[in-house]
């Protein structure tokens, strides 16, 4: 579908974009899902596509908060959105959902909390949750609306991040197993997965995933 830019905001490395397309009004949406956009140039005859996660939706319009890092086709057109342009989108789409569970842990970095946002705002008031995410410093947090572990790295890497793991190995968990929400860098959210699996007996099926980017890698969310 086609959308226009309604408005475009920047804070810090975040850049908060309101798309409004007719269509949307009748499209469905649950918190993290994502829509597809077409990033390249506009006479291009193969669309170059990006994923986002939803981070809000009224009526006609959905919201994205979209985190200004590199120099890819996708970095160049968050940087360069302003009010009036239009873009092609897809409806928003996918599994990373929250779903019922005695509790919830969200783990992840920068590119995850975008997603974890209005997942964690759909879950009930009372939900007991957990939330362990890895950024470059304060700057870079997003008001999530529930408590938050921030672990701010500096100037080390995401990838296979060995801080994010140990801050989810120390974590008091119930012994029964929840529903878990791991996203972001692609090593990071394997050893992740791995941990809860082998080490604290959680079934595969209540470890979901989605791998956003790993470095070296194109094609990846």
């Amino acid at each position: 579908m086609r959308a226009t830019v309604d408005k475009a905001d920047t804070s810090g490395r975040w850049r908060r974009i309101r798309l409004r397309a007719e269509p949307l009004r009748t499209a469905g949406w649950q918190p993290g899902q994502q829509v597809r956009i077409d990033v390249g140039p506009a006479d291009a005859l193969t669309p170059l596509l990006r994923t986002y996660s939803v981070w809000d939706r009224t009526e006609d319009t959905i919201e994205l908060q979209m985190l200004l890092h590199g120099d890819g086709p996708g970095a160049r057109w968050v940087a360069a959105a302003k009010p009036g342009a239009e873009v092609l989108i897809s409806k928003p789409k996918g599994n990373f959902v929250v779903s019922a569970a005695c509790h919830h842990l969200f783990v992840g970095e920068e590119t995850a909390s975008a997603a974890f946002g209005p997942m964690l705002r759909a879950l009930p008031a009372g939900a007991p949750v957990n939330a362990v995410i890895e950024v470059g410093g304060p700057a870079d947090q997003l008001e999530l609306g529930r408590p938050v572990t921030w672990l701010h790295r500096g100037d080390r890497a995401a990838a296979s991040s060995a801080a994010l793991l140990a801050a989810v190995a120390g974590l008091t968990l119930p012994e029964e197993a929840g529903q878990a929400y791991i996203a972001g860098e692609a090593r990071t959210v394997q050893a992740v997965k791995q941990h809860l699996i082998r080490e604290r007996g959680w079934p595969r099926r209540a470890v979901l995933t989605k791998p956003f980017w790993t470095p070296g890698k194109k094609g990846m969310e």
